[in-house]
């Protein structure tokens, strides 16, 4: 069986493998084709003089070459051998083999296994052995053939060389096949056979029968490490912690592969304190400088939270490599240490370890995590010099380094000038896309990915849906859910947060809450991600009994939880509940509150017209109020028409941001409802001068993935007419049933016919007529508008709604509005 399995595998491996053939005319030492130096040749030359040499003593001068490190010593001393004739017999000729193998010069060693005149077990093994290491798993598949074919002894040697070529080749199942060839041959009880079989049902996770081979078997310190290895690296942490009792029990002395592995089960008990006895150990055992050790600290510490403790870990390994370097950097860039990852990679440019691509991966990560493009540029230069540019860590790095440095130009002539760019890649793009609000670039990159076959993964699928919810493509998150569901992430937790989001900050709250009810697992993103919904929507009872759940289910809510909640009493005026969440979230869950708990109730205190409570507040606030805090009071102030604290809110704006047109249009908005107009042309001339312009009104309606967009009196929509034929049919409909137009809406000193016009040709009204004439009957009509609904809209909808006997549902800058047979769900609140 375990043949037949090798002779496919060679198959599969031959067209696989980019091994070259051995050619036997390729630069070697003339004859015999080995390498050699002069140098060394002529001192060889030199002591042969004066001694005899025989078989026996060139296996010593060539052992002594292995242990020494020298291979040009070695080749010298093959060349010599050649010039006398050849005078080896197998035991010498397999230590030259072994020579060979040492140093890597695999192809010299298999020249010179073809031109032995006699082979064994061992001649085969060390080359086995030799393939297996610099990578050439058909050549290593094939000689493992001819060694059973030849009919050599298949002992404990030959069984632990296979089972560690099928490791290395990625096929630890193929051990699960030897296995019974080892125990009819008798070897299942050989320590050395027994530990490599341990590795081999570790690779596969089968732990059990691991244990069994453990028991089954004499134990050395080696197969004691093995099977607690084996524990560790599948989390089964516990038993490995048993295990090393009872090794020490047996008066075993742990070495630095043991302490390497309980360090291992520490992290995934996320046990710091079981990690610093591990620690103890080490240093009891001399191995606290070792340098796995040292990583396995480092990774220990790190993972556990405590960086310090990780760079003094670092700090104790003599000699770091550049993996402990690359570790100690990543650590700190994941650690939100950027500033002390770039000192250490200053550290370690200056000296004698040279970064590989992992070290420049990490402190890109580094650069990305403070936004300095600058530095990010620095780093790439270098990468530039050293030729590493094209390494797929490294680029992705720095594509992430550009995304979120927001320089779009770096971006692009990286990732376009990449080559063989993986899922990662196109990742980084789109979520670059989707974090500097380019959500059609996003979908437009998903579809080509899709397109050219590239696999989506988890972050392609809630990056995707976080740019349908950017534009409120309600039909395309309906498409990417359809995709989802034909994968194995219909069931991720991540997938399924990101859909509830969008379906809801689509407009389709429904849809979010069947998502939600599908999912197996809830974490509190999904909890955050419903609240947040239904408080976006309108629905503040709604949001605060999902909150009653939560923590009925024992779900601990967060800051953004608490967002979500007083952003939805905030919406629907809920004082007293407001209040008391507020409380709550700073008495009962020592949440300290932010700069958005902080306006969520500046606007409901302002919106419930209590100024005092929202003064008081702010003043509270331990840092300087932000822009969004005094400008959520300037839009109380507006309802309410408090002309004089709304003054002192804008003026508190325009100190931190002179140019900020949404409170030059609020506060000119405020002016002109007061009726003091001269006020209002003030702001105008502001404005002016500063060239703040106000950001025109615009309505997006979606009909079947094409956006149409409309603007107050567009007349550039080629369904203009029907558009306008709509528009008076609704007029007439709506007056019958007692609409009366809301002429304080219009803040311009016109007259009442002309403010009538004005009002039908709002963008919103256009966009309802677009979405009457040409969407299925019975169908929602969903209107994106980027700026508040005025009132007057607001009542012609509501009347709409019951005239056609459709839901309206609109989006504006703060919430959405279902409106249904006259009702709208934010009981005229907002």
């Amino acid at each position: 069986m375990v043949i037949a399995f090798l002779r496919s595998w060679k198959t599969k491996w031959s067209l696989l493998s980019a091994t070259p053939r051995l050619n036997p005319l390729s630069g070697f030492f003339p004859r015999r084709r080995f390498p050699a130096n002069a140098a060394q040749l002529m001192v060889v030359e030199g002591e042969s003089a004066f001694l005899e040499f025989d078989s026996y003593a060139y296996a010593r001068a060539l052992t002594s070459c292995i242990v020494g490190g020298e291979p040009f010593r070695g080749k010298a001393i093959h060349c010599h051998v050649l010039k006398k004739g050849g005078c080896l017999d197998l035991f010498c000729r397999n230590i030259l083999l072994n020579f060979y193998v040492r140093f890597d010069l695999v192809f010299s060693a298999h020249r010179l296994f073809d031109e032995m005149p006699d082979r064994n077990m061992v001649s085969f093994v060390n080359l086995i052995q030799g393939h297996a290491k610099c990578g050439n798993f058909t050549e290593a598949t094939v000689l493992l053939l001819r060694l059973h074919r030849e009919g050599h002894e298949l002992n404990h040697f030959v069984f632990t060389t296979a089972l560690k070529l099928f490791l290395m080749m990625d096929l630890p199942e193929v051990g699960h096949c030897l296995h019974a060839s080892i125990c009819k041959l008798g070897h299942d009880n050989n320590s050395f056979v027994g530990a490599s079989l341990i590795e081999t049902y570790s690779c596969c996770g089968l732990v059990d029968d691991a244990r069994g081979v453990f028991d089954s078997i004499k134990k050395d310190i080696v197969v004691w490490t093995g099977m607690v290895t084996c524990y560790s690296e599948n989390e089964c942490a516990c038993e490995a912690l048993l295990l090393f009792s009872e090794m020490m029990k047996e008066g075993l002395k742990p070495n630095n592969y043991t302490l390497t592995s309980l360090l291992k089960a520490s992290v995934s008990l996320s046990s710091l304190d079981l990690g610093k006895s591990v620690h103890g150990c080490s240093v009891k055992s001399m191995y606290e400088s070792d340098e796995y050790v040292g990583g396995a600290l480092l990774d220990m510490y790190a993972k556990c939270g405590d960086i310090e403790d990780a760079r003094l870990a670092f700090n104790m390994v003599p000699d770091c490599d550049v993996i402990l370097w690359s570790f100690m950097i990543a650590r700190y860039a994941q650690s939100d240490k950027s500033l002390e990852a770039l000192d250490l990679f200053q550290r370690m440019a200056k000296s004698s370890v040279a970064p590989n691509e992992y070290s420049f991966s990490s402190v890109l990560q580094a650069c990305a995590n403070i936004g300095d493009v600058h530095l990010g540029g620095q780093v790439h230069c270098h990468v530039m010099k050293i030729g590493l540019l094209s390494d797929i860590f490294v680029a992705n790095a720095l594509m992430d380094v550009y995304a979120k440095c927001s320089d779009l130009e770096g971006l692009h002539k990286i990732f376009h000038g990449l080559y063989h760019k993986n899922d990662v890649s196109w990742n980084t793009v789109i979520v670059g896309y989707v974090q500097l609000d380019l959500g059609d670039d996003a979908l437009r990159l998903f579809k080509q990915m899709w397109d050219i076959g590239i696999q989506a993964t988890q972050v392609t699928y809630s990056s995707a849906l976080r740019a349908c919810a950017s534009c409120a493509a309600i039909e395309l998150v309906g498409q990417i859910h359809s995709l989802v569901m034909k994968t194995p992430f219909k069931d991720d937790n991540v997938v399924s947060n990101s859909l509830v989001d969008s379906y809801a900050k689509c407009g389709n709250i429904r849809y979010a809450c069947k998502v939600f009810g599908l999912m197996k697992e809830h974490d509190v993103i999904s909890w955050n991600a419903l609240i947040s919904g239904y408080a976006i929507h309108s629905l503040g009872t709604d949001a605060l009994s999902v909150f009653r759940k939560m923590t009925e289910e024992g779900i601990k809510a967060n800051g953004v939880t608490f967002v979500g909640l007083l952003s939805a009493c905030s919406n629907m005026g809920l004082l007293d509940e407001g209040r008391s969440l507020f409380n709550s979230m700073t008495g009962d869950y020592s949440i300290e509150p932010s700069m958005e708990h902080y306006t969520c109730m500046v606007k409901l205190f302002g919106r419930s017209g209590h100024f005092d409570e929202a003064m008081k507040l702010i003043k509270e606030i331990p840092l300087q109020p932000s822009v969004m805090v005094w400008r959520a009071l300037l839009g109380a102030c507006l309802i309410h028409k408090n002309v004089d604290l709304g003054k002192v809110c804008a003026e508190k704006v325009l100190e931190i941001e002179p140019q900020d047109e949404l409170t030059c249009v609020l506060l000119s908005n405020l002016y002109a409802a007061a009726g003091s107009w001269d006020n209002v042309s003030l702001i105008r001339s502001y404005m002016r001068n500063k060239n703040v312009k106000k950001e025109p009104g615009i309505s997006w309606i979606e009909k079947q993935g094409e956006i149409h967009s409309f603007t107050a009196g567009d007349i550039s929509h080629p369904d203009k007419r029907v558009i306008n034929a709509m528009l008076e049919w609704l007029n007439r409909k709506i007056r019958k049933a007692g609409y009366v137009p809301d002429f304080n809406v219009v803040l311009h000193d016109v007259g009442d016919e002309l403010k009538k016009r004005l009002l039908w040709l709002h963008s919103e009204r256009l966009a309802l007529a677009f979405g009457l004439v040409s969407m299925p009957s019975g169908t929602p009509i969903r209107i994106i508008k980027n700026l508040r609904f005025c009132s007057d809209c607001h009542a012609s909808f509501k009347l709409i709604s019951k005239v056609v006997g459709r839901e309206l549902i609109v989006r504006d800058m703060n919430r959405f509005h279902h409106f249904e047979d006259g009702i709208c769900s934010c009981a005229d609140y907002w």
